[in-house]
């Protein structure tokens, strides 16, 4: 039963399920509105497969998938011939071949692996030696002048570092909702609010939900915070126990992005990757998270003292970000398990998979994942690179919301509506596109994703009338 292991090898698989599935019946049920259970959805909907996304939440990315550093992937840190280090790189090659399709934004800033002490120094060449073999070829070992050049405003405390050119920044939250958008464009469907209480299989899963009976050939568990009380309820028993680890952010003022272009990496230590400091997409800039364990799965709390320790490794390492105002701060939490590694598992018996422990590498891994997951039901090891060769000839491609700094924004464009926030500049016709369409916003959190609105400086201070009069009568 251990975790199922996989290459990144190209595969054409021939799809298993039928076009003429019955009514009351589904092919797939996907369990989790995360980034993993969107892209899961995605992929075998374009396979062929009639798919059911349950989501427990009133809205997608409400669970682990909402905090998070924003940072597509290259893998040169990731455990060596791992699953998690397959699905990283296959997730990257993915997302960078079907962005522009998706309207998905990309900034390609690089990262830098800085060294502060002279032990940390010793390990940059145990770095770029597992970078490359991990397949990331381009990661270099650079010096301080370099990285001072690169970066002149950074601490010239700094003793050297690795750059790795191939890390970039994305959205984290547009991503995952454009998969779910081309699975529902595509023949899928969504059910939000519809937490899975049982389930038995006997040929067929059938099984008990907030909303009804619902049956289903596979069970895919992306449940997240939740992945091991769902298989639990499935199964009676679980591989693995979710053990909550808290994260907590803080994001400066949108004057000091121009003080960091680069992604800003810690050299790893034993528990955790550490803390990072990045420039977002969104124009602004971001340090953290802490890695905190916890027992509340739910409650993501932050603290001053916390807080202040963010703020305070932010400013050492970037003296400018003195007195620089800041504009949020908030906390997440990760599915970590008593295991390091992600915890796959796959009874085909049963026709049962589980994605659980996806941590801090999720948003990148995502779509490996599905390939993943994919190859499994099908009885092959191998990952799927992009393009899918999916049976559905032409399939549609919905477009991502555009929020990103350096993009083309709707602002800009005529007969907008007016600006609603003038923080994060969200137009009247932004705000009503994300409560439209097959997968509107459901609650203000989802709203925020969507859009960016009451994200700003004044966090909704000065918009929140407005927002209220638009979404009124929408919201649970």
């Amino acid at each position: 039963m251990g975790a199922a292991q996989g290459s990144c090898e190209a595969a054409w698989l021939t799809p298993s399920f039928s076009r003429w599935t019955l009514r009351g019946m589904f092919d797939v049920v996907v369990v989790g509105g995360g980034v993993v259970g969107c892209a899961v959805a995605r992929r075998f909907t374009l396979q062929g497969a009639r798919v059911l996304l349950l989501e427990k939440a009133a809205d997608i990315l409400s669970g682990a998938s909402k905090g998070n550093s924003a940072i597509l992937h290259t893998g040169f840190d990731a455990p060596a011939d791992s699953l998690e280090l397959a699905c990283i790189q296959a997730g990257h090659a993915e997302y960078l071949a079907i962005r522009e399709q998706l309207g998905l934004p990309l900034r390609a800033s690089g990262a830098i692996v800085a060294a502060w002490s002279a032990e940390q120094a010793q390990a940059l060449p145990r770095i770029v030696a597992a970078a490359h073999a991990n397949g990331v070829a381009d990661a270099r070992e650079i010096t301080s002048a370099e990285i001072l050049h690169r970066e002149p405003g950074l601490s010239p405390a700094v003793l050297g570092g690795v750059l790795v050119p191939g890390e970039a920044l994305i959205d984290p939250w547009s991503a995952p909702l454009a998969y779910l958008l081309q699975a529902l464009e595509n023949g899928a469907e969504v059910r939000r609010q519809t937490e899975l209480y049982s389930g038995t299989f006997s040929g067929i899963w059938n099984l008990q939900t907030s909303t009804g009976a619902v049956q289903a050939k596979t069970l895919i568990n992306c449940a997240g915070l939740y992945g091991d009380v769902v298989e639990e309820r499935l199964l009676g028993a679980t591989h693995f126990t979710i053990r909550p680890r808290k994260g907590q952010f803080v994001v400066f003022d949108k004057a000091a992005a121009k003080h960091l272009g680069t992604i800003l990496l810690p050299v790893p230590e034993a528990h955790t990757k550490g803390i990072v400091l990045t420039p977002t997409i969104f124009g602004n800039l971001l340090v953290g998270p802490t890695a905190e364990d916890q027992e509340d799965r739910a409650r993501a709390a932050t603290d001053e003292g916390s807080l202040r320790m963010l703020v305070a490794r932010a400013e050492a390492m970037l003296p400018a970000l003195r007195g620089m105002p800041v504009t949020a701060a908030y906390a997440g939490i990760r599915p970590a398990t008593e295991e390091k590694h992600y915890r796959v598992r796959h009874e085909p018996a049963q026709n049962y998979i589980a994605l659980g422990g996806i941590r801090s590498t999720g948003l990148t891994a995502a779509l490996g994942l599905a390939a993943h997951a994919w190859a499994l039901h099908n009885g092959t090891q191998s990952l799927i690179r992009a393009p899918i060769p999916a049976p559905i000839a032409f399939p549609i491609w919905p477009q991502a919301p555009r929020l990103a700094e350096h993009d083309t924004r709707d602002w800009q464009a005529p007969d907008h509506g007016e600006i609603i926030c003038h923080c994060e500049m969200v137009t009247r016709r932004e705000i009503e596109a994300a409560l439209a369409g097959p997968l509107p916003a459901r609650d203000a959190g989802g709203l925020k994703r969507r859009t960016r609105a009451g994200m700003g400086r004044c966090q909704g201070f000065y918009c929140h009338a407005s927002l209220a009069a638009l979404t009124a009568g929408r919201f649970a």
